[in-house]
Parts: structure tokens; sequence; C-alpha cells
């Protein structure tokens, strides 16, 4: 392999940004815009699931033939597991396959009504077969690699957060946030993401914040869905607060956003939170019981600050995120081609990224 051409990588995904669903799959839409800009070749492979349903996957081999024929790509990156996953590392034999698990796809959906959690079961199922076939696997959070099969070798799994645009999110006036969202100065306001899924228990963060008005709060509960992506940081920036209930996480996203815009964070220890707002003055973890997390969200309010997050969210930096890619990238093809082959080179990771990695 020539080391002055491009790397071309084939992404096979299901989610990605539509017209119905803007918010769908943003984080691996940022992911490609900046895996492109580190100077990588990327072809993207669109499975429809949420349209054409399980039908999207009995085409996949056709596609991906056609894809792979097209296109030659070095390596292909699967971006979610389940039976997608399964399906690519059962088709392709003859180069290098890379899977990231993202949550669900390792946890299942415990929490859905029992169709869904069949279904997600099976998801859980096809994952596991496809880690054990495929070339490497990044996690987007480290508890989750316990859900891998225990055979596979540490040396094939990396932990590589999806990061965020830190040019959109970032701190800002708090008081002009609010002003443009029609909210009001003297108020509490919290902010919960609401996706519909049962696992981020809408009902518990409801909970909390009822005890806050029996306890004279003057507060309002913000649910952050279908808002325009360009107009989230306003809302962070306008909030006081982000309320974080969900059974189980991934890596969660809207609190690495959170953290860039410098927003309080209360939450159950779920996912990697934990490891992301550990030592942040202004934010709290709490037990999953409405009068702790409402505790917790008077001291946010009794202490009314913004927190130091921007000091800690370089390594969620869509930008960080992209180049660490392209190390693992050039390394599982360093294996693939016997090891010892320098032509595949591992170039220092801000090479090739100028000001667009910042």
């Amino acid at each position: 392999m020539n080391s002055t051409l491009s790397l071309r990588i084939l992404v096979v995904t299901n989610i990605l940004p539509a017209p119905d669903a803007p918010h769908l799959g943003r984080f691996v839409e940022q992911q490609i815009k900046a895996l492109r800009r580190t100077g990588l070749e990327l072809d993207v492979l669109y499975v429809n699931r949420r349209v054409e349903g399980m039908r999207a996957y009995a085409s996949l081999p056709a596609m991906l033939r056609k894809a792979v024929d097209r296109f030659k790509p070095h390596l292909i990156h699967v971006m979610y597991g389940g039976i997608m996953s399964r399906i690519v590392t059962q088709v392709v034999q003859d180069r290098p396959v890379m899977v990231t698990f993202h949550g669900s796809d390792l946890l299942g959906q415990p929490y859905e009504r029992p169709i869904r959690r069949f279904l997600a079961a099976g998801g859980v199922l096809a994952s596991r077969q496809a880690a054990r076939q495929c070339d490497g696997i990044v996690v987007v959070a480290g508890h989750l690699i316990a859900r891998l099969p225990r055979e596979i070798p540490q040396s094939r799994i990396r932990v590589i957060p999806c990061g965020i645009d830190l040019e959109l999110f970032k701190s800002m006036n708090q008081d002009r946030c609010r002003e443009q969202l029609g909210w009001a100065k003297d108020v509490f306001h919290i902010i919960f993401q609401a996706t519909g899924d049962p696992v981020k228990r809408p009902e518990l963060a409801s909970a909390a914040v009822d005890r806050l008005r029996e306890q004279g709060v003057n507060v309002e509960l913000h649910y952050l869905r279908s808002v325009e992506y360009e107009q989230v940081p306003v809302w962070l920036n306008a909030g006081d607060t982000l309320l974080v209930t969900s059974y189980h996480e991934g890596s969660p996203t809207i609190v690495k956003e959170s953290l860039a815009c410098d927003l309080p964070i209360v939450s159950v220890p779920v996912g990697d939170i934990p490891r992301m707002i550990q030592g942040l003055k202004g934010c709290h973890l709490s037990a999953a019981d409405a009068v702790e997390l409402a505790a917790k969200l008077q001291e946010v309010r009794m202490h009314p600050t913004r927190i130091s997050g921007g000091t800690r969210v370089h390594e969620f930096s869509v930008a960080h995120s992209a180049r660490t890619l392209n190390h693992f990238y050039k390394e599982l093809l360093r294996r693939w081609v016997g090891g010892e082959d320098e032509s595949v080179q591992v170039l220092p990771p801000d090479n090739r990224c100028g000001q667009n990695c910042s």
C-alpha cells in the first residue's frame, strides 16, 4: 500500500439525520465529516432501517458487495452493532472490518415493550457474533467492554467516545440565550433530553422536579426534543442544569455538549458520566431516587455557577476522536498486511488537520 495514497474507508451505518428525524445519528454524521478532515477518503453505505424496517438488511449483502467493488476500500468501518454488523463481518472476508458499539447494541433495551426487548436481545446476540469476527472493535465507553465476549483480546479493542463540535458547543451569555428562547430570568431552568425512549426515565426526572415545586422552588423542566441542532447550544447555555436519569447509557453526547457549554450536570451514575464529571465543582451524582435528585438540584440552585467544563472537553472533541480513529485504522491495516509493512504510515495526529481540528 503506497503511503502517498489516501486511505479509503467505507462507512456502513443505519443511523443518520433525515428531514423528519434531524437528530438521529447526528454524532455519526459529525464523525464522518471529521474523519474526512483528517485526509481520509470516506464513502458511506446507509442502511435505511428506520424507513424500511428489517427488510433493509435483506438487501445489505448485495449493496455491500457493490459498494466494495466500486469504492475498493482499504478498510470497512461499521458504525453501529446489531444485525448490520453481523452481516458485514460475514460478507467481507478480504479486508479488515472495524465495528463501533454505542450502547444499546450491547446492552439491549430491557425497559421497552416485550417485542422491542425481544428484537433488541437479538441485536445484542448479533453484536457479540460480529465482535468475534471483526478485526477491530471500538466502544464509546469503557464499561461496554464487559459486554463483549471475554475471549476477545484487549489489543483489538479501543475506547473512543464520539466527539462533539467545539466550534458550535461553547459557553455563551446566559441572559442573552434566555432572552432568545423567551425563558424567564427568575426561574430555575432544568434541561432533560427527551427521546421517547423509556430508558431515559422521564418519569423519574418529573418526580424530582415535583419535589422541588413542593419545596416552593419556581422551576421549569424543559424537554429537549425536536430542537434544531444549531439551537441546542442556546438551550444548554440558557439552562441552569442538565438532569440525567437514564437506566443505562453508553457515552451520552448531550453530557459532553453540556460540559462544553459549562452547564452544571446532575445525573445518576450511568454510562461514562461519572468519569466525565468527576471532580467538577457544580456537578453532582445521585442515586436514582426523586428525593435525592431533588436535593442535588436544590444544591445547584442554591450555589448558581457555571462549571469549568471547558477544561476537559478536548478529549471529547470530534477532531480528537477522528484522529484517534485514524490511528486505529492504520494500526489494523498494518496487522492485516503482516505487521511489518511500514508503507502504511501512522502520521502525527495533527499533520493533516489544520485549523479544522480545533
